[in-house]
């Protein structure tokens, strides 16, 4: 098994996404990137902590790749919107690949290079983030699998 790490808005929405994907094993939204030690979402809807709400994604390369699991982060939010997705804004709903090899970072930047001249984005700069992970500290349990808990579709992004 492998792991992956992005931000791509309110963290409910991206694990819904990547929990859809064959390959994938297993979602948990937390946080990363920022400077505070096991924070807690009180602290990161702030925006004083410097975390990004992420998901840290378990998969099967073998049924799913890096690369792959990079066209989903792409279709599921707005790369070229800073510091928000929708109406949620803050430096905790950025857009951001944090990557664990060297390999997830060249793929991340090639993807990110693709992305910026598909022409899907009307000239607009993807300021997508790719960044070395650090540590990743769970949500708390509530905010997992949120929307299957609750029988919420989406976060009412797109």
């Amino acid at each position: 098994m492998e792991k992956a790490v992005f931000a791509a808005g309110c963290f409910w929405h991206v694990q819904e996404a990547f929990d859809r994907v064959r390959g994938v094993v297993s979602t948990t939204v937390g946080y990363t990137g920022g400077h505070t030690v096991d924070p807690t979402y009180k602290q990161v809807c702030t925006d004083k902590t410097g975390h990004a709400e992420a998901v840290e994604v378990e998969f099967d390369p073998s049924s799913v790749s890096f690369d792959e699991l990079l066209e989903v982060f792409w279709d599921i939010h707005d790369p070229t919107t800073l510091n928000r997705q929708g109406p949620d804004v803050g430096s905790q709903y950025r857009s951001a690949i944090f990557y664990l090899t060297p390999e997830q970072k060249d793929s991340a930047t090639r993807a990110k290079e693709r992305e910026q001249s598909s022409g899907r984005h009307s000239g607009r700069q993807v300021v997508t983030e790719i960044v070395s992970a650090g540590p990743f500290y769970p949500a708390e349990e509530y905010h997992q699998k949120y929307f299957r808990k609750t029988g919420t579709a989406s976060c009412g992004l797109f």
